[in-house]
């Protein structure tokens, strides 16, 4: 069982994640690179929150293919391009973690490869064996 990290001397999360998370010895660790909004159909929505969904979507087709799921996810890396996208891109992330809330950043980035791209998601999944 992953252990969380909270402590009452730091400022509560601002979101649905958690400080810490502490995994045990003997988990199966799997690190996700960042996914983009695009389909298989190289299809690239305008809007933030068809993209992140599109990143998430991705991320749990990959965690299914290790036999894992949101819920072994214990950090999540987001970048977006705009402050303002902010919510849209956290509507999504939240309806995607499960408890335990996996640890979280968010951070706003210049661009990346293509600029049509608004976000890219990574994360860091364990399975506890």
């Amino acid at each position: 069982m992953k252990k969380i990290f909270n402590p009452p001397s730091v400022r509560r999360p601002f979101g649905n994640y958690n400080h810490g998370l502490l995994v045990p010895p003997g988990a199966s660790l799997l690190v996700v690179s960042g996914q983009l909004g695009i389909g298989l159909d190289e299809k690239v929505p305008e809007d933030i929150g068809t993209q992140a969904e599109l990143c998430f979507d991705a991320i749990k087709a990959i965690l299914a293919d290790a036999e894992m799921s949101f819920a072994d996810v214990i950090r999540i890396s987001g970048f977006v391009t705009k402050r303002e996208d902010f919510p849209a891109y956290m509507a999504v992330r939240d309806r995607y973690t499960l408890d335990p809330n996996p640890v979280s950043t968010l951070i706003i980035v210049g661009g990346f490869t293509r600029p049509e791209f608004l976000v890219e998601v990574e994360v860091t999944a364990a399975r506890i064996l």
